[in-house]
């Protein structure tokens, strides 16, 4: 059986032009790579680090990325893109002009007879109920539409900024002994998924619970992991 391959958190746009480059060749090679035997391929969230998209704008300097999907989508594999905490306001440009399948939200999905569950794994923490609420802001429509007004220059730089703000949130954040993303990992399996993907706290974990496995991608920008589903085998791999 052909196979699913499964990346996150990339953070496109993040480090300085000479550190993207390096990362962004990286992730083509990778990609390359995967499309030898891929049948899809599943992007779970923050595959940049800010993304704002108008209606006839989009962030420029990731021509290279963007063609290279355009071009695996051509060669007829299925590439889901589900929305993390740093890229969710995506509109029609990736479903409409590149052929991929765009998620707002964590979906399921049955992939080598395995029942799948994806989440990019932002809000899942305990104690983190004031980012549920502005979760709940942020990718209100209308909260979308209003920014939209903004002069792409504006609106991109404001994005970017608030970026920054949510990844040292994120890295600083206490989120107490339990952690929520594995709990709600358990709960998906006992639901009965056999497979639980998620991405978002940048540390790679490979964790069987009871009949299922939970997965966390990790990131591109220190442990370039990917996670790859044949047979019904799913694996946590490391690129070099």
């Amino acid at each position: 059986m052909s196979k699913a391959y499964f990346i996150s958190d990339v953070h496109l746009g993040l480090e300085s032009a000479e550190q993207e480059r390096a990362k962004e060749s990286r992730l083509l090679a990778f990609l390359d790579f995967m499309a030898e035997d891929a049948s899809s391929l599943f992007i779970v969230g923050d595959l940049f680090d800010a993304w704002i998209e108008y209606r006839t704008v989009i962030p420029k300097g990731y021509h290279r990325t963007l063609a290279k999907l355009d071009e695996i989508v051509t060669r007829g594999i299925d590439v889901h893109y589900l929305a993390g905490n740093h890229d969710f306001w995506m509109r029609e440009f990736f479903h409409d002009s590149l052929g991929m399948k765009t998620h707002r939200d964590a979906f399921s999905i049955v992939v080598n007879k395995k029942n799948i569950f994806l989440h990019h794994g932002d809000g899942l923490a305990n104690n983190d109920l004031g980012y549920r609420i502005v979760k709940k802001v942020l990718r209100n429509r209308m909260s979308i539409w209003l920014f939209s007004w903004l002069h792409p220059d504006l609106g991109i730089r404001l994005a970017q900024s608030s970026s920054k703000t949510s990844r040292s949130y994120t890295q600083d954040k206490d989120y107490g002994p339990v952690d929520g993303m594995e709990e709600f990992a358990k709960q998906k399996i006992s639901e009965g998924y056999d497979i639980v993907v998620m991405g978002h706290r940048h540390h790679p974990a490979f964790t069987r619970i009871g009949n299922g496995v939970y997965i966390n991608l990790g990131d591109w920008i220190t442990s370039n992991t990917y996670a790859v589903l044949q047979d019904g085998d799913i694996q946590l791999r490391e690129w070099s």
